[in-house]
């Protein structure tokens, strides 16, 4: 028999504190976001607050303006998040019951939908303060593998987005029916934990290597290759990870077991290899681009 590795026992719930018929409890995944997105605006101060990273010495932005910034990015992870899973990964659903498109407490969101509504939020903001884009977008990019890394560790905490079963003696056993519903798997169903592998790659290697080419190879210094980077490693982060995430049950059928949007042959794409393809290409040209710019 393989080892399996019981799921802890923890709740989606960090405390819950009831008044009277009302119950109000704080979620690990809203303070996933609350805890990410300061960290990323400390990273943030601390980059504009050294001189010799960026070009001619001279940071993008003050640190008012950081702040301010800071609530264009929160609107644009909420509202690009949520439309984009609805228009990704359940349009047909949220077609027929457009009353629940904003219910954000129900769950569903995604990456790809968020980074474009954040890269719509800092676009404008740039344009209203007539500051310079491609540093910007660095100093976000910068700013963002915490949030990534917390995000995924919430995921698991609330044994959602696992991945596919596997013998493999770190496989957990997700609880739900749906979790256990395992193939010619008469005992408990073993799963890999995808969502650990993507904060490790998404979150902590994403990180290291931004913060290092930042501090350590003054990559701001040339304007956009940051946010080239962080496209290039993200994508190919994403795109490895799918091979082991089990794929949304909307994609999966009797003739696509493992869910996928683009069929190859005996094999395939999944949405989020789909959604994650572009931002490599992207992000190298970004970065071929910043370069040649310079």
């Amino acid at each position: 028999m393989n080892a399996i590795i019981p799921f802890p026992d923890i709740g989606p719930d960090i405390f819950t504190i009831n008044l009277g018929d009302y119950a109000f409890s704080l979620r690990w995944y809203a303070m996933a976001y609350i805890v990410g997105i300061v960290i990323g605006w400390r990273i943030a101060l601390r980059a504009i607050r050294t001189p010799r990273l960026w070009p001619a010495s001279v940071p993008p932005m003050t640190a008012e303006q950081i702040e301010e910034l800071l609530t264009w990015v929160v609107l644009g992870i909420v509202l690009g998040g949520r439309l984009g899973f609805v228009l990704f990964y359940q349009p047909g659903y949220y077609l027929s019951n457009p009353v629940e498109i904003l219910m954000v407490w129900q769950g569903g969101m995604s990456f790809h939908g968020g980074m474009l509504g954040v890269a719509l939020a800092g676009f404008l903001f740039c344009r209203r303060n007539m500051l310079p884009k491609l540093s910007v977008a660095d100093t976000m990019a910068l700013a963002t593998a915490p949030g990534l890394f917390l995000g995924r560790i919430a995921n698991f905490i609330n044994a959602e987005l696992w991945g596919r079963p596997t013998d493999l003696p770190w496989g957990v056993a997700f609880p739900g029916d749906a979790a256990q519903n395992c193939p010619d798997v008469m005992a408990l169903c073993a799963r890999h934990p995808s969502q650990l592998y993507e904060a490790g790659l998404e979150g902590l290697l994403l990180g290291g290597l931004l913060l290092y080419l930042a501090w350590g190879r003054e990559w701001l210094r040339t304007p956009g290759q940051i946010t080239g980077m962080f496209f290039v490693v993200y994508g190919v982060s994403r795109f490895i990870v799918e091979f082991f995430r089990q794929a949304d049950a909307q994609f999966i059928t009797p003739d696509n077991p493992m869910g996928y949007i683009l069929q190859i042959g005996s094999g395939g794409m999944s949405m989020g290899q789909l959604l994650s393809f572009p931002m490599i290409l992207f992000g190298l040209a970004m970065i071929r681009f910043a370069r040649t710019r310079s």
